[in-house]
């Protein structure tokens, strides 16, 4: 049986492929998926640490039908998906004397999740596809598929979240289609080119995993997805119900509490569907009330002052420019396709009125569609893709007095690729013994971000112009060393020849040679799988 899942900041789907009727289906699990009229079963991203030692761990639904979310508790924790990767400044709670990391929080989530999707359908899954943001860098990736390998399943491939947005609407044109997804934690924007007909050459998947290979180059022909253009950035629809909670907490002093932010999302979403919104809340133990009122109009000034259509703007204008640089004009856009439960908001479906023709838009599938698209990858969808970040290696710049960054592999490079990559190096001082190289996977600088805690919230924000994000891929004991020297280096003269390549699988590749001696040192060696 396929699966897939879409892991969000807010909310996360399951879907599975039903056999007889030869379409995706949304899972509901018992407990823990949200019982909302008029919208998918979706799971709340939330845990909950009861007691780490016996395992007791609560997820989802659990979490707020018990009220667990509204305690300030901090064994509860959300919007976690957020810190899996990322440099963190500030602080984690310790619960039972252990410290506790986002990716041990991401793994509790997922496992309860595997675990109940099991127990319920009575067996395990054969193939999953995970979906994944575009701007998530390699760390993330490499934290699912480490998990990965400790559920037992098959095969598993990850799928940037636009693209699988592109095929769960099901698009029965070949054609030019941006998808937008306003997430909980992050917008992407894509374009991917669908051609429904047949390929008769295998396509590179994002991800390949486990002995039998889904899609491999001796089954039949497939239809392709070929991405052309991507951004992202972290920011969604978490942010917007902070923004809120800052407002009311200045206006009317009301308290940053998970109680205030519960309702400033229950106010959000009503003002998806109503010009004006009111949520008012009753503590009957402590006699505190609280009453938060809002219109379209004011909601707009606040996300205004956040400079949120302008970042909107910054995205739409970078995503046309990488597709005018393959060829596609903004006027070849066929569909405009829309997800995400903060596209609800008025005020952003306004401003993608003042880009789009509302003929070309579509918005009937915000919620599912990334999931139920994931599936199509394992139905007979090829997808070729390229690397959104750049690689690079450290070096001393004498200059700025400072370490660099030298790009070896840009950000928009397809793969596999057809050329290696070639650099010389030479020692720096008399009597070296080996020649070490720091690798780092280089975020673009319009999307750059850090994350870090006010107080108890996770936040995240923009760094300033023209700084980069860099995270090292192999500055660790024992990985930097490219070539040991025999003899021993000199300075004045190039001794190593290195080749750089991504193959199709997204692994970065090297092969070293040293000049003097003519041996190869190192032959397709793996530094690491790129995202």
């Amino acid at each position: 049986m396929s699966y897939a899942i879409d892991f969000g900041t807010s909310n996360t789907v399951i879907t599975r492929w039903n056999a007889a009727t030869e379409n995706g289906e949304i899972v509901k699990l018992s407990g823990i998926s949200q019982p909302s009229p008029g919208v998918p079963p979706l799971i709340p991203s939330l845990v909950f640490a009861e007691n780490i030692t016996l395992g007791n761990i609560s997820i989802g639904q659990t979490v707020r039908d018990r009220g667990l979310d509204l305690a300030g508790d901090p064994r509860c924790f959300r919007n976690f998906k957020r810190g899996i990767g990322a440099p963190i400044q500030g602080f984690l709670p310790e619960i039972a004397g252990k410290s506790i990391t986002f990716e041990q929080v991401g793994d509790w989530f997922f496992g309860k999740m595997i675990d109940q999707l099991r127990q319920e359908a009575g067996t395990s899954p054969s193939s999953l596809v995970i979906t994944v943001p575009v701007d998530s860098f390699e760390s993330y990736r490499h934290w699912l598929t480490q998990i990965c390998q400790t559920w037992g399943i098959e095969q598993v491939q990850l799928l940037d979240e636009p693209t699988a947005a592109a095929l769960g609407y099901q698009s029965t044109e070949d054609g030019t289609i941006l998808v937008i997804d306003f997430g909980g934690g992050t917008v992407d924007f894509s374009l991917v080119e669908l051609n429904l007909g047949s390929s008769d050459q295998p396509q590179g998947y994002v991800l390949k995993w486990g002995e039998k290979m889904l899609g491999d180059s001796t089954s039949q022909k497939k239809k392709l997805a070929r991405v052309i253009a991507k951004a992202g950035t972290n920011l969604g629809g978490s942010d917007i119900d902070n923004w809120l909670v800052d407002y009311f907490a200045d206006t009317q002093g009301l308290a940053k509490s998970p109680v205030t932010l519960r309702l400033a999302e229950r106010l959000k979403i009503k003002l998806s569907n109503a010009s004006e919104a009111k949520e008012v809340y009753f503590n009957d133990q402590t006699f505190e009330s609280y009453e938060l009122s809002m219109g379209h109009a004011h909601f707009r000034t606040i996300l205004e002052k956040h400079k949120f259509f302008q970042k909107l703007e910054d995205l739409l204008v970078q995503v046309l420019q990488q597709g005018r640089r393959n060829g596609i004009e903004k006027n070849d856009i066929k569909t405009v396709l829309v997800v995400g439960g903060t596209s609800q908001i008025p005020a952003v479906r306004d401003w993608l009125l003042q880009h789009f023709d509302e003929k070309i838009m579509r918005c009937d599938r915000p919620f599912e569609a990334v999931a139920l698209g994931a599936l199509e990858l394992a139905q007979g969808y090829e997808i070729n893709d390229f690397l959104y970040h750049s690689y690079g290696i450290r070096y001393w710049n004498r200059r700025n007095n400072c370490h660099s960054w030298h790009p070896i592999v840009r950000a928009g490079q397809p793969y596999p690729m057809a050329r290696k990559v070639e650099f010389k190096f030479g020692a720096s001082v008399e009597g070296q013994p080996q020649i070490e190289l720091i690798l780092g996977e280089l975020g673009a600088e319009t999307t750059n971000t850090e994350v870090y805690f006010d107080g108890d919230r996770l936040i995240t924000r923009a760094l300033g112009s023209g700084a980069t994000t860099v995270q090292p891929l192999n500055d660790r004991d024992g990985a930097r060393t490219i070539a040991q020297l025999d003899p021993l280096g000199s300075p004045g003269r190039d001794r190593i020849n290195a080749k750089f390549w991504v193959d199709g699988e997204r692994f970065l590749r090297l092969e070293v040679e040293d000049l003097l001696t003519r041996e190869t040192l190192l032959d397709n060696q793996i530094v690491a799988q790129l995202s």
